[in-house]
């Protein structure tokens, strides 16, 4: 069975490009807009990978990795890929729980690249 990865973005052409490569890559891909339809995406069906960004609507990537990890520890490996490219951001998303870190635009191998890494290292800690 291929591994489970939950996509999560506001931007359709993000989160189509980034499912599309996953999927291309042997991955079973879902998707969700905001850090609150991911974590009631999580509720119903548990993933092994959730790839997010961080500013979104609703909830954004951080908080969604706050409540991914105080609601239960939940340590689903978590690769956060955004736009902001500075050391002090990266920093904050590992303080917070995230186990990955990739600046837009994600190299499409780079992306394929960490999250098998991520799910080989067993990131479920």
């Amino acid at each position: 069975m291929s591994p489970s990865v939950l996509v999560v973005d506001d931007s359709p052409t993000i989160r189509m490009f980034h499912a599309e490569v996953l999927r291309e890559a042997g991955f079973a891909v879902r998707e969700a807009e905001n850090g609150f339809e991911a974590l009631e995406a999580l509720a119903a069906a548990a993933a092994d990978l959730v790839v997010v960004d961080v500013n979104m609507p609703v909830m954004d990537g951080l908080s969604f990795v706050d409540r991914l990890r105080t609601d239960g520890a939940d340590r689903t490996p978590v690769l956060v890929v955004s736009s902001q490219a500075g050391a002090g951001d990266r920093a904050d998303a590992t303080r917070r729980g995230a186990d990955g870190y990739l600046v837009k635009p994600a190299d499409p191998v780079l992306l394929v690249a960490l999250a098998r890494r991520l799910l080989a290292a067993g990131a479920h800690r």
